[in-house]
């Protein structure tokens, strides 16, 4: 019987830096996320946890260093072509097109695929945030905070990404609506999906995740599984306030 390999790296991040003006945000970024992996990646503010994102989807130039997707180079892709292979982002603060009804928000995320999608692609949303059914003709505006978070999952999910980048999404939100964001979050793992999670709440994302990455001023200074981080004392110290 041939033993299985480790699994296939689906995202590589090597060398990667990137610059505001004479700004350095990130430092020789060196990280990897595997098919069907939930990767956390923790860090205080001005850590530079969003602007790795953006870099990886293309939003935020690359001053050196190299992306590949699925085998792929894909450092000089733009972030169109980056959503059209597969990666898709929910931005830090939701960012829902408020006058526009949910349905409407959802369907924009679906902008890559064929139309005949949509309709699937709307049932598989809704199955798993049955809110957003009920509230599916209401402006995305009139939602609460927790349901703008699942509406902005949704619509990443609608473009059937390889890869889901997931921007702080329990920012601003009551602890009850927290726990139901990350029981969706977990509930995306298992159905398969590889996500990448970037969050202050350290112990929310490291308790879920499979692996985790610490940044500190651009550069990574810990990785380790996901309980491991849980259990290391500069973790506990500088991020769970224990």
């Amino acid at each position: 019987m041939v033993k299985a390999g480790p699994p296939a790296m689906l995202l590589e991040v090597v060398g990667l830096s990137s610059h505001y003006g004479r700004i350095q945000a990130l430092r020789g970024i060196d990280l990897a996320v595997a098919e069907g992996e939930l990767l956390a990646l923790v860090g205080g503010n001005g850590a530079g946890k969003t602007t790795l994102l953006r870099a990886i989807s293309g939003v935020q130039p690359a001053s050196a260093g190299t992306v590949r997707f699925a085998g792929e180079d894909i450092s000089r892709a733009s972030a169109a072509e980056r959503v059209r292979r597969g990666i898709a982002q929910v931005p830090e603060g939701r960012q829902v097109f408020g006058p526009l009804s949910v349905e409407d928000n959802l369907a924009l995320g679906a902008y890559t695929r064929p139309k005949a999608e949509i309709a699937a692609g709307l049932e598989r949303t809704y199955a798993m945030f049955p809110v957003l059914k009920e509230k599916r003709r209401q402006a995305a505006g009139t939602l609460s905070g927790g349901q703008q978070q699942m509406l902005a999952i949704g619509r990443a999910l609608m473009a059937q990404p390889r890869l889901l980048l997931l921007d702080e999404p329990s920012m601003g939100l009551a602890p009850l609506l927290v726990a139901d964001i990350f029981r969706a979050i977990e509930g995306l793992k298992r159905a398969g999906v590889t996500i990448f999670l970037v969050e202050q709440n350290a112990h929310a994302a490291l308790s879920i995740a499979d692996r985790g990455y610490v940044l500190e001023t651009g550069r990574i200074v810990l990785q380790d599984k996901g309980p491991a981080l849980l259990a290391n004392e500069r973790v506990k110290q500088a991020y769970l306030g224990i």
